[in-house]
């Protein structure tokens, strides 16, 4: 029972996702307006549960005096101080809370983005070196389009060709840089995009179908 109840609420529940959304009229709209405010309380209660194992987590690191228990000391005290602020003070415009979110954690936020920039290009580095066809291929391309997109790109090929090139293509780079970005890379994009959409498709089947419990935390 325990095993079979999910099944059959996953299998019903997948199965009127899936009508209403090809048959858009009542009384399939309402179940999915119902279904979609059922998803909104009852996650409200995995939030809960979320917090509860956040906190079980850096609790246990404290307890055990691991080398990150700094940090878990660090994540209990930010959580602590902005609950407090935030029921005394309010989280509105103007608020304690928005001024702490708008200069710490927006900042940290973007801190850490930024520091993709440093492992993208080392990875791009190690990727683009000239060792095969394919890496050659990526080198070139990578660097028509940058060259395409900064300044500097426009300047060089205005200067470096003569008046005969240009007056037959005066930005030449740059439409070499929008055809790849178009053709090329747009190809290989809706590829990705069509195969991610495909996986996903059978992911969701298996699911509806019971052929896929990991969720469940069984096997198949």
């Amino acid at each position: 029972m325990k095993l079979r109840l999910p099944l059959a609420l996953c299998f019903i529940f997948g199965i009127v996702m899936i009508v209403q959304f090809f048959i858009p009229h009542p009384p399939f709209t309402d179940m999915y307006d119902k279904l979609i405010n059922w998803t909104m309380i009852i996650s409200i209660p995995a939030l809960i549960i979320g917090l509860s194992s956040l906190i079980q987590l850096h609790y246990t690191r404290i307890v055990r005096k691991t080398p990150n228990m700094p940090y878990s000391i660090i994540t209990f005290i930010s959580m602590a101080f902005m609950a407090i602020v935030g029921l005394i003070f309010g989280v509105g415009e103007g608020t304690i809370f928005e001024w702490i979110f708008k200069n710490i954690q927006i900042p940290m936020q973007a801190t850490m983005f930024s520091l993709l920039a440093f492992f993208i290009a080392s990875a791009a580095y190690r990727a683009f070196r000239a060792r095969t066809l394919e890496a050659t291929l990526m080198l070139v391309t990578a660097v028509v389009v940058m060259l395409a997109r900064v300044p500097i790109g426009s300047f060089l090929w205005q200067t470096i060709m003569p008046d005969a090139v240009l007056q037959w293509k005066e930005n030449l780079p740059e439409d070499v840089a929008s055809w790849i970005l178009n053709v090329p890379s747009m190809a290989a994009r809706r590829g990705i995009i069509l195969g991610i959409s495909l996986g996903a498709i059978a992911t969701s089947i298996k699911i509806i179908l019971g052929i896929e419990r990991s969720y469940m935390g069984v096997g198949e």
